[in-house]
This record gives structure tokens, sequence and C-alpha cells, in this order.
């Protein structure tokens, strides 16, 4: 009685065991899998944001090749109702006396040491003229308007100009019209900021061939009219 007893209780020990064991090698397996599942998806997840980002560059290579093509298509034409000085006649000097300029806005001229910064900047009031100047002659396009221009308009205008090096816009009150575009010795007015001129005067004239001083600096200058 008492062996059978043992014996029972040996072949439980023995049962329990190998369930043991068999659930181990179960949770061994399922954890195998799982861990697999998961390098996979990783994998998959590292090859997808790869694919996805050679894209990204792949599409922002072929925008700034399309960009660049269309800006020297624009800059080729000639730009209507465009007013030309000879900008090897518009003296360049330093000075700190006021300058009277024979065109408002001034496209060139003796100006102040200092320049007005034009790294994308839009002005909430009008600068000083002579500072101005001085930003034209390091090849920036300067953006002005008067009261009479829609707020849709200068919006989307002080939208290019915050996003385009080497340009600045501000009001200027006594100007012929209501939105006027000038670089050093060129000066347009248009009708709107959605009329194809200001287009084709910001790839042409932004570091243009008229520029006096070309990469000279925009920041670092006047920051405040």
């Amino acid at each position: 009685m008492s062996f059978d007893r043992r014996t029972r209780i040996e072949q439980m020990r023995k049962a329990d065991r190998a369930r043991d064991r068999r659930t181990r090698v179960l949770v061994i397996s399922l954890s195998a899998v799982v861990v697999a599942g998961l390098v996979g998806f990783g994998a998959y997840t590292l090859v997808d944001r790869a694919d996805s980002s050679a894209d990204r560059k792949a599409s922002d290579a072929k925008n700034a090749e399309q960009s660049a093509a269309e800006k020297e298509e624009l800059a080729k034409g000639t730009i209507s109702g465009e007013k030309t000085w000879d900008a090897k006649k518009l003296t360049r000097n330093h000075v700190t006396k006021t300058v009277t300029y024979p065109m408002k806005p001034p496209v060139g001229g003796d100006h102040s040491p200092v320049w007005m910064n034009c790294d994308g900047e839009v002005y909430e009031k009008a600068i000083p003229d002579m500072n101005a100047v001085h930003a034209l002659e390091h090849g920036s396009v300067w953006v002005t308007y008067t009261d009479k221009a829609s707020a849709a308009d200068v919006d989307k205008l002080a939208e290019r100009v915050s996003t385009t090096p080497y340009s600045l816009m501000s009001p200027y009150k006594d100007q012929a019209g209501a939105i006027m575009l000038s670089a050093w010795g060129k000066q347009v007015t248009v009708d709107s900021a959605d009329d194809r001129r200001v287009a084709q005067f910001f790839a042409k004239y932004v570091q243009g061939p008229q520029t006096p001083e070309p990469g000279a600096a925009c920041t670092g200058g006047r920051a405040t009219p």
C-alpha cells in the first residue's frame, strides 16, 4: 500500500516536471516568434523610413531643380514697364549727411555706411532711404507699398520676402504706385502681388548682375526703422 502511494507520487512529480518542460519550451518558442516578429517589423519600419526619406530627398531635389529652371526662365525675359538707371553712374559714397534722391524709392546713389538688414526682413514701418540704398548695393530687392495696396497683396508680398534672403519690405508713403519693387538701378510698379513681374523681378535682381557688391552681408546692419 505504501509502495503504491510512493509510486503514484513519483509518477505525479514526473508528470509535473514534464508539463513544466513543455510549458518552458512553449514559452521560449512563443518568445522567439515574438522577438522575430518585432525584429522583422523593426527592419521593415527602418526600410520603410529609409525609402520614404529617399523619396523625400528625390522629390526635394526635383523641386529644387524645377525651381532653378523656372527662376532661370523668369530671369531671361524683359520686365514690362521697368525703369533703368545706369548703375555705373549711380554714386556709391558712404556719407552721413542727408541725401536727396531723384527717385522715390531711391535705387542708388550715396548712402549711409550702415545697410538696412535685408535677410528676408519685413518692416512694418518706413525705413530710412539711405540705409535701404546700401542694402540695394549688396544685391537685395526692396518691396515698398502705400496704403492703397490691399491687405491680401501686402500679406502675399511679405510671405515672399520673408522666405527670400537678400530682400526687404517696408511701407513707403510718397511713391507713385501702390506696389513698387526696387533694385540697384532698377525699378518697376506692379498691379498686385500676383503680377508676374514680381516673380520676374526677384528672379532677375536678387543678387543679380546689377549688384555692385555681390555677396556682401545682409545681416549685422540696421535692424529697426
